[in-house]
């Protein structure tokens, strides 16, 4: 397979606080990894760099083999070839706050989560970025948007997920990143890292959320 993306050195800080320290990674086309790790470890901001939703701090970002930050790029065609589905947090903006806290939203935000895919994949991108696509949905709706998910893996759509669902990053992904303290602290197949993971903090990520 081709390379379609490449980190290099990537490193992200807010203030003095440095969220990405150093993350090295090559992405080939048709791969679906899946990026898990602790809330905090810079999974999230890794997806807004590689978009240029964030601006790195330092390091470099390659697609297809071009540096992403070179003046001459279409920073426009880009992200359209580069897509990326966020976390949906949407509210209803003519109800009460109270309103909104009782209504029961998770059918309507299940529904707009597929809408926000479809519409990704109506701009024809190479690599999609999913940021916890699932995050705010009931486990009906989990299922039927991982089931979206799935389809278009088996299509070799190039994918980047940044997940809690670890049946997902187990049965889908051809990699599995852990990210930890801003730095992608393991990478392998699904298997080696949910059977023989070799980090420590793997271990302990894995033995605490697979418990729950």
């Amino acid at each position: 397979m081709a390379e379609i993306l490449r980190l290099e050195h990537l490193e992200k800080s807010f203030g003095t606080h440095a969220v990405l320290r150093g993350v090295d990674l090559r992405v080939e086309k048709g791969e679906v990894l899946s990026v898990i790790g602790s809330s905090g470890s810079g999974k999230s901001t890794m997806l807004r760099c590689i978009n240029l939703l964030e601006t790195p701090t330092a390091g470099k970002i390659y697609f297809e083999g071009r540096d992403i930050s070179a003046k001459d790029m279409d920073l426009c065609r880009y992200r359209a070839r580069v897509g990326m589905v966020f976390q949906q947090f949407n509210l209803f903006g003519n109800m009460s706050v109270l309103a909104n806290c009782v209504s029961p939203q998770t059918t309507v935000l299940g529904q707009k989560q597929r809408v926000a895919i479809a519409r990704t994949l109506s701009m024809h991108p190479d690599v999609i970025l999913f940021d916890e696509p699932t995050s705010a949905l009931d486990p009906e709706m989990v299922g039927e948007v991982l089931d979206v998910m799935r389809r278009l893996a088996e299509t070799g759509l190039t994918m980047i997920v940044v997940t809690h669902e670890m049946g997902f990053a187990r049965d889908v992904s051809s990699r599995v990143l852990f990210m930890d303290e801003g730095v992608i602290a393991e990478d392998a197949a699904p298997e080696e890292i949910f059977q023989h993971p070799k980090q420590a903090r793997t271990r302990e990520f894995l033995a605490r959320y697979l418990a729950r």
